[in-house]
């Protein structure tokens, strides 16, 4: 029996396949009296870390990459609402409490089959179908018409990075404008 705890720091859910891969190499090897034949990785996490600092630079150094984009978030994100004010069971506390549920369900084969043909047929993904359903969601339950909607990115912009078990992702916020007709 192995149980394998990895704290969502030292591992994303991208992680989960090359770890996954190299451990079943390893118990294969082992199981075969061997010691596992891996190749070295072509760059390590702080390698990236380190790639990352030179490529962006430092947010206080003018016309820096980093300060740029800074000042592009900065600007795109301006006037947001504090929160969204989706009608809730029970009032928000005055202090986070960090307690959260969680809901899971799951979407039949033909809805998903629709969903799929409904954004091809205008020139969408998937993706972009799911975000317009869940911004109209949250439209017509309260939350307003500007909407940011936050989403997970893979972060990881080099082929070098696929097989690296480590924290990359990141979080792209979309504005959504769901006023008038769109």
């Amino acid at each position: 029996l192995l149980v394998l705890v990895l704290h969502h720091i030292a591992g994303d859910g991208w992680s989960m396949r090359p770890l996954t891969e190299d451990l079943t190499a390893a118990y294969e090897a082992r199981g075969r009296g061997e010691v596992p034949g891996w190749s070295p990785l072509p760059v390590q996490y702080a390698d990236y870390a380190l790639w990352q600092h030179r490529h962006l630079g430092d947010p206080d150094t003018p016309g820096s990459p980093l300060q740029g984009q800074l000042a592009h978030w900065t600007a795109e994100l301006a006037g947001l609402p504090e929160e969204i004010a989706l009608p809730a069971d029970r009032a928000r506390p005055a202090l986070p409490t960090h307690r959260a549920r969680t809901h899971t369900t799951s979407t039949p084969s033909a809805v998903h089959r629709g969903l799929v043909a409904h954004a091809r047929a205008h020139g969408a993904t998937l993706f972009h179908a799911v975000h317009a359903a869940l911004a109209v969601l949250l439209t017509r339950n309260g939350g307003g018409t500007d909407l940011p909607i936050g989403t997970p990115t893979a972060g990881r912009p080099h082929p070098d990075l696929d097989r690296l078990v480590g924290f990359f992702v990141n979080t792209l916020v979309l504005r959504t404008d769901t006023s008038g007709n769109p």
